[in-house]
């Protein structure tokens, strides 16, 4: 590492960047709170499978609907500004869900209520962070930003925040959420302490309208391979994914009687695995580039999916969770810097919308589709489910494997040489 590059880094942390990894870290540290006390409050409420599914599906559904206009509007308006009064809201929000939960008036009905509520407004929030992090950090260092943004939130989420779920629920049911609520208002403040200015963005053309706009970020996907492919085969994988994570509370606390701290557990061997990702990634992708990481992922989690499903032991199912988990870490960091990198200035929010969007598309079907196949033929056929999916998904990768090349880079240990659009 130069001198200049150690300077930099020291710069981003003590800067804006620090300030923005501090409020991504905070808010994922309460999101892991309610995430994982959401699942065991529905599984207290009902029994049915399918019910404590369809929880994690409302959890997705406002990506199909207000995705893409999210991502417009990111573009439109003062990033900074929209994500701190989004986080005020969704404190608010948590909160008075909290107040019911200690009132005695928690109801299944209601967690759906919660989960689509914030999902909608998540929209706006992902996609004007997205779009506001490369006027954040120099390009060189926009990957490994990347990494170390997705590394602090699958520390907070998994070490730090799921296994002190147990510990919150025994001071009461409501404390988890009380605790997200608390968060996401300490972020907002952070969020409005950024200095930078805003990215600049051309005018908009006279009579241009959301709709148009969105088209617009639709057409720029569409017209790169290589993230045309990513996208798809995202949104295959996240079909998967939606059925294993909907129905892994099941798994774990029915068949393998391991209970909250068995619950506990699984998910964070999932975030020991996510962090190894993060340090093995840079030697990853200066092997294989970008793209060819991200098919060696998929086939991976393949593997990973189908032990779960066919081994009847919590010990094989933590242990398999942890090398997905490695491999989704892999996954992540490298899809959203190749669409960050490929995206021309001024339309990541909505290049970043339409990838999200589509990509989360079949999350829903998928978490329906586990509950019922947990339902019908026990929760151990979810993971096998989700492995259905990834099988064609890797497939969909294949065609764009040679759209970058293995190079040195000064951030990450890896870079992505950047193909002409």
């Amino acid at each position: 590492m130069t001198a200049v590059e150690a300077g930099e880094r020291r710069h981003q942390w003590r800067g804006d960047f620090g300030r923005l990894w501090s409020a991504a870290v905070l808010s994922s540290f309460g999101d892991a709170l309610r995430t994982a006390a959401l699942p065991l409050l529905a599984a207290s409420l009902t029994d049915d499978p399918l019910l404590i599914a369809s929880v994690s599906a409302c959890g997705h559904l406002p990506w199909l609907i207000f995705g893409l206009a999210g991502g417009a509007i990111a573009d439109r308006v003062d990033q900074r500004r929209a994500m701190w009064t989004v986080d005020i809201v969704r404190g608010l929000l948590v909160a008075a869900f909290a107040a019911a939960v200690v009132l005695g008036h928690a109801s299944i009905p209601l967690l759906f209520v919660l989960a689509f509520t914030l999902t909608t407004l998540e929209t706006l929030f992902d996609n004007a962070a997205t779009a506001l992090l490369p006027a954040l950090v120099d390009p060189a260092a926009l990957a490994g930003a990347n990494a170390r943004l997705m590394t602090g939130q699958r520390l907070a989420r998994g070490l730090l925040g799921a296994p002190l779920v147990p510990l919150l629920l025994a001071a009461g049911t409501a404390a988890p959420f009380a605790a997200d609520a608390a968060t996401f208002l300490l972020a907002a403040a952070l969020v409005a302490s950024l200095r930078a200015a805003a990215p600049e963005r051309k005018p908009r053309p006279a009579g241009s309208t959301l709709r148009r706009e969105i088209a617009d970020g639709l057409r720029t996907l569409w017209r790169d391979p290589p993230l045309r492919g990513l996208c798809a085969a995202t949104a295959l994988c996240n079909t998967g994914v939606g059925a294993l994570v909907a129905t892994l509370v099941v798994l774990i606390t029915g068949p393998l009687h391991a209970g909250a701290a068995g619950y506990a557990a699984a998910t964070g061997a999932y975030t020991v695995g996510a962090l190894a990702g993060a340090a093995v990634n840079g030697r990853l992708v200066t092997r294989l580039g970008r793209t060819r990481a991200v098919l060696l992922a998929g086939t991976v989690q393949t593997g990973a999916l189908v032990a779960m499903g066919a081994v009847r032991s919590l010990t094989a199912v933590v242990a398999a969770l942890a090398v997905f988990g490695l491999m989704g870490m892999v996954w992540n960091v490298n899809t959203t810097t190749l669409m960050q990198q490929r995206t021309p200035a001024g339309m990541v929010g909505r290049v970043a919308a339409a990838f999200r969007t589509l990509a989360v598309a079949g999350a829903p079907l998928g978490a329906l589709l586990g509950g019922a196949a947990a339902a019908a033929w026990g929760a151990g056929s979810a993971p096998l489910l989700a492995a259905a999916f990834f099988v064609p998904s890797v497939g969909a990768l294949i065609p764009a494997r040679k759209a970058d090349v293995p190079v040195a880079a000064p951030d990450d240990g890896a870079a992505t040489a950047r193909v002409p659009r």
